[in-house]
């Protein structure tokens, strides 16, 4: 499907999608559980597979009726029956379709399983590094391998493990370290984790550690109070999975919250402006885009008491930004350098080369059709805004849907009408990112 997209201003107010990432280690962890209900939850590709990875391994995850699902579907439900942190062995193959997180996290899970699992994927996930994490489990006493001796899935995955200590490096994946935590909680012994290089995401393992907490078990960074400048990590075994009342809701989601406020902040109408409901701050790293846009010079603002920003039209100025705990943010911020006078520069961001596409390359290609003044370097995105003239053009989303979003924010400030190819892919994080761009009054055609 293609997203024909015609600039003009925007504004109004509307709802931020629930968190893909919370959702993920909320169902996961429901599932490790005697039982639970996450509300609140993202239903996208990606968290139904995670969901029916809880089914494959003996939990059953079924829609609240009663749950209200106005507000594009933020306010349902999932009621989710666990294995009780005893995940039998699958019937046949966990298909983790496009789902990366799915498929890390899950890999632990398998570990705890008496028998084999078989974890695959679509062409991209099946293209992205799972090694380090095989290793890990392995260190653990697992039997873990990639069918095609690569690193990268299929993977089958022998367990059991009973826990112990573990090295695994830092700085390729983040969600090898979710995985090994969710994992371990459920684990006879509890798993120790030594970082064998610095850590990158950090936030998104403080994600971990946030929703660990809100399901009552305990785990902590060794040698720092956060996950940042942590040399590891550390939890317990035997532990019960068990949030408060039995329930947990999902906080809005900061990565796609980052494409409305980008929009308002380039399409706003003069004396209007884009309000954002939901979000609610929490551990997510990608709430730094309310201040990377307020550095850019955005009329941005986030009240907190209320959970509400509010992002106006106003100059952009290029600004240097390190997204090497906020991989998510580099299309976003792309797009918006591609607005901005003067030069963008977004550093350490050779791992964002490894997500559902090489974003970094693909950033730089499809905004050069837009023409976009771009440069890339392994670890460096430079957009030169300042000669940049953006026009309407046909650009490919490439299957990953950050590239789409992203892609369709700058295509408001464009010359001309702009078509973005595989919009379809938005369905992984944000499925009602077109009809939300539609309330904000964006002329879309999907064809």
């Amino acid at each position: 499907m293609d997203a024909r997209i015609t600039p003009g201003d925007v504004g109004g107010t509307v709802r931020a999608p629930p968190s893909k990432s919370y959702t993920h280690r909320a169902i996961l962890a429901a599932g490790y559980s005697d039982g639970a209900v996450v509300r609140s939850p993202l239903d996208s590709a990606d968290t139904r597979a995670t969901a029916r990875a809880v089914e494959a391994f003996g939990g059953t995850v079924e829609r609240d009726p009663d749950a209200d699902a106005s507000d594009r579907g933020t306010e349902n439900a999932l009621v989710v029956d666990g294995f009780a942190g005893d995940p039998a062995v699958p019937d046949d193959v966990i298909d983790c379709a496009n789902s990366g997180t799915t498929t890390r996290l899950v890999a632990g899970a398998a570990g705890l399983a008496d028998g084999g699992t078989v974890l695959t994927g679509d062409a991209s996930l099946r293209s992205r590094p799972q090694g380090p994490l095989l290793d890990a489990l392995e260190q653990l006493g697992a039997r873990a391998d990639s069918t095609r001796g690569n690193g990268q899935a299929p993977l089958v995955v022998f367990g059991p493990i009973t826990g112990g200590e573990v090295a695994i490096p830092g700085d390729v994946s983040s969600q090898y370290i979710t995985a090994l935590l969710l994992a371990g909680g459920a684990s006879e012994e509890g798993i120790t984790i030594d970082l064998t290089t610095d850590l990158k995401s950090a936030p998104y393992v403080d994600i971990t550690l946030e929703v660990l907490a809100d399901f009552g078990v305990d785990a902590e960074p060794i040698g720092s109070e956060a996950a940042a400048g942590a040399d590891g990590f550390r939890v317990a075994g035997g532990q019960r999975y068990a949030p408060a009342d039995g329930e947990y809701t999902v906080p809005g989601d900061f990565s796609s919250i980052s494409y409305l406020a980008a929009a308002g902040a380039v399409a706003a109408a003069p004396g209007d402006a884009v309000t954002i409901r939901g979000a609610v701050e929490s551990a997510q790293g990608d709430a730094a885009i309310v201040d990377v846009l307020d550095r850019m010079g955005a009329d941005v603002e986030w009240d907190r008491g209320t959970a509400t920003i509010r992002a106006g039209r106003s100059d952009l100025d290029g600004v240097t930004v390190d997204v090497g705990d906020t991989p998510d943010l580099l299309p976003t911020i792309a797009a918006l350098g591609a607005v901005a006078d003067g030069e963008t520069r977004i550093v350490n961001c050779e791992h964002v080369r490894y997500k559902e596409t090489d974003r970094v390359s693909a950033m730089a290609e499809e905004l050069s059709e837009m023409g976009a003044s771009v440069a890339e370097d392994q670890d460096v995105l430079t957009i030169r805004g300042g000669k940049s003239d953006l026009r309407g053009a046909t650009v490919d989303g490439r299957g990953d849907h950050r590239l789409v979003m992203a892609l369709s924010v700058a295509a408001l400030a464009a010359d001309g009408d702009t078509t973005v190819r595989g919009a379809e892919h938005v369905d992984v994080s944000f499925p009602s990112f077109f009809e939300t761009l539609a309330d904000l009054g964006v002329a879309v055609d999907l064809e």
